[in-house]
């Protein structure tokens, strides 16, 4: 989903600049999805945005609105709006949970301060999402924490995640790794596939 927010607007949307924080946050809640465009965009300079935007982004309906919400929260990027995508990740409701994963992309220095209790959580559906967020963030770790998990990680379909990435982002480094992998977990097939393949990408790149 991107995050990235339009350069224009309708006429009838047109809003004055300066507005009260008391304001925006009744704007935030109304029942007009317009007005809770402009209020997920205008509270970013409130104190306690974060906290505001994290409510309406669970009760949201309107996908639009929510585009704005998290690209809001993306931009703050304070512990609050980190906290809470991270919350977003236990939710059943999927498409909030998606969503989650594409905002902690784009917050890589934030996100990399609790990228290992993410993959150490308890829940390894969480586990596996935290390297799904792995995939697309730009920061100088993301192959040693992909190494962690795949020699410490006991759950099989963390790892099969974690070495699928690891053939795209993989190098030499990797290798020992990977071979590890293979050994620990000789009676899956799909492991020893996906560690052959990344060790033989690695070795030809």
């Amino acid at each position: 989903m991107a995050l990235k927010k339009s350069n224009t607007t309708a006429p009838d949307e047109a809003q004055s600049s300066q507005r009260d924080c008391s304001e925006i946050s009744q704007d935030l809640i109304s029942e007009d999805p317009s007005k809770r465009r402009w209020a997920a965009r205008d509270i970013v300079s409130c104190e306690h945005a974060s906290v505001m935007l994290l409510d309406q982004l669970e009760a949201e309906k309107d996908i639009s609105v929510k585009q704005i919400i998290l690209s809001s929260l993306t931009q703050i990027g304070d512990t609050e709006a980190v906290n809470g995508l991270v919350r977003c990740l236990r939710t059943e409701d999927v498409s909030l949970r998606n969503e989650a994963i594409e905002a902690m992309k784009h917050l890589p220095q934030e996100v990399a301060s609790i990228m290992a209790s993410l993959l150490n959580d308890p829940d390894p559906d969480v586990r596996i999402f935290a390297v799904n967020i792995l995939e697309s963030l730009c920061h100088p770790d993301v192959e040693q924490w992909l190494i962690d998990v795949i020699r410490d990680d006991e759950h099989i379909n963390v790892c099969a995640t974690a070495v699928d990435l690891l053939g795209e982002v993989g190098s030499e480094q990797s290798e020992p790794a990977l071979q590890a992998l293979k050994e620990r977990f000789t009676d899956e097939p799909y492991i020893q596939f996906a560690a052959d393949l990344a060790i033989k990408r690695i070795i030809g790149s």
